[in-house]
């Protein structure tokens, strides 16, 4: 079932509030002359309470009524309803003095109207509407006093200072003491609705974070998918289209081809079953980490396809003494072995009858330096799908993730090169020689 209005249920909890107030009033106008006139020692109220639906009686109990009707404009204008509930003890006062015990009833209305002000009005624009409304019940004490009780009949000066410390206590216990209590309620309930809106705030954090984590992830699984499928695939369909024109001229040369077809089809599976692995929850993934030592292996695997040549620079430290890429962290040397694989995908792709060259220069102490450089293609490339392009963009993504450098762009030579800068996480005890001695492959 839908929801009420919520103005409809404004309404009504204005008129819930009005009533109530109206018939407690009334209820303790009729109900505490009976109860004080049962009392042991004798009706102590009966001489100054006026007989029901007496003129006295009933201009006070009209009076409690118009206060709460009055209250059922709280809403729209709380101050106002606040001193116009104020000001009619002053003229119930003045027209009707012989209710003088029971007139603090007055009261329980102006309370209510504190309350209900207090909770919908800051109170740094509520101030003057409490202290016109405090000095209001002030003055009915006051001059309830003076026509009632006589108080300056005698001595004015002792009449009106009596007068006054009764009608200042009145809007005390009328006003202040309300007040007080509804800030207090006010104030908890503002810690109350900040504390959720906090709670509030860290699951929306949280939630961002995960989402974060999630696309972080995917876009870690599309650069080791397109790897996978550029670095492989691609070779896969130079290999087709090349035992198809093999396959009647020089049938020894085709099936080799088709041999290398299967090995690196095969490859595929493999890379994609320890993709695989790594996403499973119900069992451990068991794949090697791919490393800069891993480009030795990755260039021989690429010379099945293109003509591929290998340089590794070690300076004067002969290679295998040391770790190639000492002291690179595992995510960087992850990042520098796709880069390699991507680039000579690209070099296959783009330039398939160029030679291309891998260097990795390990001589320098804080860095190592791994440029992968085609020639400029002698013969046209196979057309590519217009979704091209994130190949560059993966290599850049893991530049960044690891902090390295990247430049990408045409080669002096009319070719293409891939440059790759990492730095090492220690030191690493590494030779400097002018000469760059090291391996070629």
């Amino acid at each position: 079932m839908a929801s009420a209005d919520p103005r409809t249920r404004d309404r009504r909890v204005d008129v819930l509030v009005a009533l109530g107030t109206a018939v407690l009033a009334l209820g303790l106008l009729l109900g505490l002359p009976p109860l004080d006139a049962v009392e042991p020692d004798g009706p102590a109220l009966a001489l100054r309470v006026p007989a029901p639906f007496t003129a006295a009686w009933t201009v006070l109990a009209l009076g409690l009524l118009v206060q709460s009707a009055a209250l059922l404009a709280a809403r729209r204008a709380p101050g106002t309803v606040l001193v116009a509930v104020s000001a009619l003890p002053v003229l119930v006062a003045a027209l009707a003095p012989q209710s003088f015990d029971l007139f603090g009833l007055t009261a329980l209305p102006v309370v209510v109207a504190v309350v209900l002000a207090a909770l919908r009005v800051p109170l740094a624009r509520l101030w003057p509407a409490l202290l016109v409304a405090g000095a209001l019940v002030a003055a009915g004490s006051v001059v309830l006093s003076a026509v009632a009780a006589g108080a300056f009949r005698g001595d004015f000066a002792t009449g009106l200072t009596g007068s006054l410390g009764q009608g200042a206590l009145q809007a005390v216990g009328a006003v202040g003491l309300p007040l007080l209590v509804t800030l207090l309620v006010r104030s908890r309930r503002e810690v109350r609705v900040a504390r959720t809106a906090e709670a509030s705030a860290v699951g929306r954090e949280q939630d961002a974070l995960v989402d974060a984590a999630v696309s972080r992830e995917r876009a870690a699984m599309a650069r080791e998918l397109h790897d996978i499928a550029a670095h492989h695939l691609s070779g896969i369909a130079l290999m087709a289209a090349v035992i198809d024109r093999q396959i009647d001229s020089d049938p020894e040369r085709a099936h080799e081809g088709a041999r290398q077809v299967r090995e690196q089809s095969t490859a595929v599976l493999d890379d994609l079953r320890r993709l695989v692995g790594l996403l499973r929850d119900d069992a451990p993934a068991e794949r090697s980490v791919e490393t800069v030592a891993g480009i030795v292996d990755l260039v021989e695997r690429a010379r099945f396809r293109s003509d591929v040549r290998l340089d590794v620079l070690t300076g004067d430290r002969p290679l295998g003494a040391q770790a190639l890429a000492d002291g690179v962290g595992p995510l960087a040397q992850l990042a520098a072995y796709r880069t390699v694989q991507e680039a000579l995908a690209n070099a296959v792709l783009h330039a398939p009858s160029a030679p291309c060259t891998v260097t990795v220069d390990d001589r320098d102490a804080t860095r190592v330096v791994i440029r992968v450089e085609n020639a400029r293609a002698a013969a046209p490339a196979a057309p590519t799908s217009p979704s091209g392009g994130n190949g560059l963009r993966g290599m850049r993504e893991r530049a960044d993730l690891v902090g390295a450098s990247l430049q990408t762009g045409p080669s002096a030579t009319g070719g293409w090169l891939v440059e790759l800068t990492l730095g090492r996480e220690a030191p690493a005890a590494v030779t400097q020689a002018a000469g760059g001695g090291g391996v070629v492959a």
